[in-house]
This record gives structure tokens, sequence and C-alpha cells, in this order.
């Protein structure tokens, strides 16, 4: 058992490692709480700016919070670089989410999810956009239990996720 401990960790070692020194561009999900500081939602829209500005593609989310400021940062970075795939319609999203997925070249809606409830559609919706990405950096509370799901299905399939908690 110690023995698979280990290998899993030196496979893990070796995915970050050959993360950081991959020249080129990245598929970089970024997901996160809807319940976010200004203060942290401005962080997370200079991030994903600079990480647009190195030419990596982000795959984000239409929630307010974490997901709405990767979608500023990275429309003020390069729209072009930008897929937000949304867990229901966009006419399901609230209305101060809505303006700006308007203005998303890149928006992919989910209607076939629109009888589900939010938090199993964005489940969905999770699973379809680490599927699409090769890293994920996701922002949460100890307790945002979709979330923390996503984090752990992104390492299952061996995709190289930082997790940073507000809490």
């Amino acid at each position: 058992m110690s023995q698979s401990v280990e290998i899993s960790g030196v496979d893990t070692l070796a995915q970050e490692l050959a993360t950081i020194q991959q020249t080129g561009s990245k598929r970089i999900a970024i997901l996160g709480s809807r319940h976010v500081p200004i203060t942290h939602q401005k962080l997370i829209e200079i991030m994903t700016y600079a990480l647009v500005l190195e030419g990596n593609r982000i795959v984000t989310s239409g929630a307010t919070g974490t997901n709405s400021a990767a979608i500023r940062g990275a429309m003020r970075a390069d729209p072009s670089l930008l897929t937000v795939i949304l867990p229901q319609s966009l006419d399901r999203q609230p209305l101060e989410s809505r303006k700006q997925l308007e203005q998303v070249m890149h928006l992919v809606e989910n209607p076939e999810s629109n009888n589900l409830s939010l938090s199993e559609a964005s489940s969905l919706c999770n699973t379809e956009i680490i599927s699409q990405c090769q890293q994920l950096i996701c922002f949460a509370f100890h307790d945002s239990r979709t979330l923390l799901k996503t984090c752990q299905d992104a390492e299952d399939q061996r995709k190289l996720v930082t997790l940073f908690y507000f809490d």
C-alpha cells in the first residue's frame, strides 16, 4: 500500500513538473465560490488577466463571484481565449450575470439541465469544464462540497489542481 502512495506522489510531482515546464498555452479552468469579497475578486481578475496574456485559454462557468471575476480578467486580456460553460441555459442565469455573459464569444449553454437543481446542474457543468482543461484553479471554502468534489474529480483525472481556501 505504501508503495502505491509513493508512486502516486511521484506521478503527481512529475505531472506538476511537466506542467510548469510546458511552454505554449494551456487550458486552465477557473472555478470558485459565488460568495467572494471584492478584494479577492480583484485578485482573481488580475490573475486571470495575466494567465490570458501568457496565451492560456480559460474555461469557467457563469456564476457571480469567482467566475465573474475570471471572466472580467479574460475579457480584458483577450476575449477569444475565454470559454464559459453554463450549468443551464442563459435565461436561467441571474440577471446580474446575463449582461456580462452576453458579451462572451464562446458561450456554451446546457438547457437540458434546466430541470435539475442548480447544485446538480453545477456538478455536471464542472465535470464538463474539467474534462476540457489541463489544470484547475479553484477558490473555495472548506464547506464548498460541490467545488471540493470537483477538485477531487480533477485530481482523479490527473489534472493539476491548485485549491485556494477563503476561510
